[in-house]
């Protein structure tokens, strides 16, 4: 009778040991898991299982495959187990919610096995494993499946160690580090916490460059600027966009149908001037009072005159010609033809290919000192990876307006050597300030946003 009662006490025996033994032979967390809920059904039987962590919520479920983490059977779980204490557990072991679903959602009995690892090096998230049946539990199966849950333990300690820099393996080695001081006394200078606060004041005390990422551009250094030297009609363009030309080439022309017929009633009013000029000089030999009309039809025949030289410059104007070798910039030709233009407009520009300089404009909000000289590199959109390195030749004085409506200062950086790209080509200007500490680095926009809101 006796063997017969030691042979029955030992199957529990050699079913946990048999466990252990699968457990060290499972290939990764999801197969633990599922030996976990599953499995623990041959050291006692139950209705339902569940097994929760604090980092990954119910992350198995007895005879299920796939988990919805927003059922509200998760949802209610997922309460439970942040609150429920080791042991055996049944509803009127909580309070509100929790006791009144109780029926609804699991048996009358639960047992509640923790499986979180102590404060040591291998410890993990606060978890356990749930057990749900009908009837209740009995001593030498809490005592059973205690010794389970241990090898579990062990089992995820090791398949699941936390990287050394997560953010649990942090807070941990934070926490062991707390204890220890508490306990050990040491001095204040000894205190992680006043070593970390001198760490942190010393790192925002570190000198850095102030910077800002500005848009900029490619533009001439010294263009040559046409402009409109009257005010009239374009008719044709001899030239391109981006076109080289030579000094001298033909660039555009006015339309000079208006010119032509006012010089040519400015030739004919000077004709009839001389005319009457003759006449009135014939009358004088005879007559005083035509003589004394010589001096003003004089005068009114110079006034004719300069009006015809006026016209005819303007006539010879109205062919522009190329000041200088160089790319002719200017915008779509079909845009200009038949616009008229005021004197003074600008129309184009005459650059040389290689006299180039960055152009970038220094939001208001950015402006931070940059004296002349100041480092400024260009990151191209067409070439990102290969900077191009100026100097700041100057900051325009007050912020101008922009295309889209906001303002910014213009800052102009000549170039420290050549470069093989084109005007006109964008990307982002770095700008280089002074040194500052690093926590102005940091705090400087914060502080200006917090100024606009408060007004001070």
């Amino acid at each position: 009778m006796m063997e017969n009662t030691q042979a029955g006490g030992s199957v529990p025996l050699v079913t946990l040991l048999d466990m252990a033994r699968r457990t060290r032979h499972v290939g990764d967390r999801v197969e633990l898991d599922f030996l976990a809920v599953n499995g623990s059904h041959a050291l006692a039987p139950y209705r339902q299982a569940a097994l929760w962590f604090e980092d990954r919520k119910v992350c198995a479920l007895s005879g299920v495959v796939q988990i919805e983490a927003n059922a509200p059977y998760v949802q209610w779980l997922e309460r439970l187990c942040a609150k429920a204490p080791p042991g055996a557990l049944t509803a009127l072991d909580f309070d509100g919610e929790i006791a009144q679903q109780w029926a609804e959602w699991l048996p009358a009995y639960v047992l509640w096995l923790p499986l979180a690892a102590g404060e040591g090096k291998n410890a993990m998230p606060r978890g356990g494993l749930l057990l749900a049946r009908d009837m209740p539990w009995q001593e030498h199966e809490i005592g059973l499946l205690t010794e389970w849950c241990d090898v579990l333990r062990h089992a995820y300690a090791a398949i699941a160690k936390p990287a050394p820099w997560s953010p649990f393996a942090l807070r941990s080695g934070w926490r062991r580090r707390m204890a220890h001081e508490k306990s050990a006394k040491l001095p204040w200078w000894r205190r992680r916490k006043v070593q970390v606060a001198l760490g942190v004041l010393v790192l925002l005390c570190i000198p850095v460059r102030l910077t800002i990422l500005a848009p900029g551009e490619l533009v001439p250094a010294n263009p040559a600027a046409i402009r409109s030297p009257l005010e009239g009609v374009i008719e044709r363009f001899h030239v391109k966009p981006n076109q080289l030309v030579r000094k001298g080439d033909p660039l555009l022309d006015f339309d000079e149908a208006q010119l032509d017929s006012r010089y040519q009633v400015a030739i004919q009013a000077l004709s009839t001037a001389e005319a009457e000029y003759r006449q009135s000089l014939q009358l004088a030999l005879n007559d005083g009072k035509s003589k004394a009309l010589l001096s003003g039809l004089q005068g009114k025949i110079e006034e004719r005159r300069a009006e015809s030289e006026y016209l005819r410059g303007q006539a010879e104007r109205a062919h522009i010609v190329a000041p200088r070798d160089g790319i002719a910039l200017f915008d779509d030709p079909s845009e200009w033809i038949g616009r008229p233009v005021m004197t003074g407009e600008r129309i184009m520009r005459i650059a040389t290919p290689r006299d180039v300089e960055i152009e970038a404009w220094l939001g208001i909000g950015d402006a931070i000192p940059l004296d002349a000289g100041a480092p400024v590199s260009l990151y191209l959109g067409a070439s990102p990876l290969q900077p191009i390195t100026a100097s700041v030749r100057y900051v325009s004085y007050e912020a101008l307006p922009r295309p889209d409506g906001s303002y910014a200062y213009r800052v102009r950086a000549t170039l420290d050597g050549a470069t093989e790209h084109r005007v006109g080509l964008k990307g982002t200007a770095k700008l280089t300030g002074h040194w500052v500490p690093a926590a102005y680095w940091i705090m400087r926009r914060p502080l200006a946003a917090i100024r606009q809101m408060l007004g001070v």
